[in-house]
Formats: C-alpha cells, structure tokens, sequence
C-alpha cells in the first residue's frame, strides 16, 4: 500500500495499468476489493491515459499545468486505493491507512510538482524529458517491486519520502531566492540626483 500510494502519486495510470497487468499475469493477487483493476478494460482505459500522460507531460509549462489539475486526481486515488487494500483491517484502522496512503500521494506528487515547477524555468526543453520518464520508471517499477518485495519497497518508499520533503524544501528556497533576483533585475536602480529617506 506505501509503495503504491507513492507510485500513485507521481503517476496514477502507470500505476493502476501495472497492477492490473501483474494481476492478469498473476504475479500479483489484487483483494477482492480492487478486482476490478485486472479487467482488460480498465486496462486497456489505463494504458490509453498512461499514453495521453506520457506525451502531456513532456510539454514545458503545459506539462506543469496538467500536473496541478492531476492533484484531484492522483491523491483522492491513492487515498480510494489504500481504503480498498485495508479492508480487512478495523474501521479506525482503514480510516488511518487511507489518511497514510493519501498523504504520501500528497508528498510524491508535491516533490514532482516543486521540481517541475523550478524545471519549468529553465530554458531547454530536456529537463522535463528527463524528469518525466524518471517518474514513469520509478512509478512501474515501484509498483512491480511492491509485489515482489512490499517490504523492501515500503523501506524504500520511506527513504523517497524523506528525500522528497527535503527536495520540496530546496526547490521551495532556490524559487523564492530566484524569485528576489528575478524581483530585483526588475526594479531599476535609483537615478542620480535622487534622494531617498
């Protein structure tokens, strides 16, 4: 459930295509709950957005945009899937497993938005395509070796989290001391002759 939240987070149809694909191959067993993912429907619906996202999200400034409007997409998600996993727990408990699986959602997809945010200002375009097909493979691959290993996947989940709030916290002062620079290349220097208080 960790592993996937995050995976979820950075991207949602890559992550919902591999599960039910594992699920078709049976390398992986879905609860009785998230059956649904392994319909070849959901599937093929899946892959086909997974695409649509895979161009969308190569395109400077466009690709920022389609990630701030998938903040109501990818963490009310994460938040349906961690419920549906955890049914066996107690209602408390799966009420606390949906706030986890939603907040770690929440972390992964605020780390590829800060970043894309301070990638967005750089003037060549292979950033984003950089930083975009990084995203997809940690997010399959995270979502392949959640079902091999969700131990080991959970532990390294636990590291991307960290190191996503301390990277949110980086991006977050770089744009604000780019920002004052940007602010002070603006305001013209005063003239000669002018007084100031």
């Amino acid at each position: 459930m960790i592993a996937v939240s995050f995976a979820a987070g950075l991207n949602l149809y890559a992550t919902i295509a591999t599960l039910g694909l594992l699920a078709r191959t049976n390398v992986l067993t879905l609860p009785p709950q998230l059956t649904l993912l392994s319909n070849e429907w959901v599937i093929g619906a899946s892959l086909l957005l997974f695409l649509v996202e895979f161009f969308a999200d190569k395109i400077p400034v466009f690709d920022l945009v389609w990630n701030v409007l998938h903040t109501f997409v990818r963490i009310p998600a994460a938040a349906l899937l961690a419920w549906s996993t955890t049914s066996s727990l107690s209602p408390g408990g799966q009420v606390m497993a949906t706030i986890a699986g939603a907040a770690i959602a929440f972390v992964a997809h605020g780390g590829k938005l800060a970043v894309r945010g301070a990638a967005t200002t750089s003037p060549e375009p292979f950033s984003n395509l950089v930083l975009s097909m990084g995203e997809d493979v940690v997010a399959i691959g995270l979502t392949w070796f959640a079902a091999e290993h969700p131990f080991l996947a959970a532990a390294i989940v636990v590291v991307l989290l960290v190191a996503t709030v301390f990277l949110i916290r980086w991006t977050w002062r770089l744009m604000r001391f780019g920002g004052r620079r940007f602010r002070d290349w603006l305001t013209p220097p005063p003239t000669a002759g002018t007084l100031t208080n």
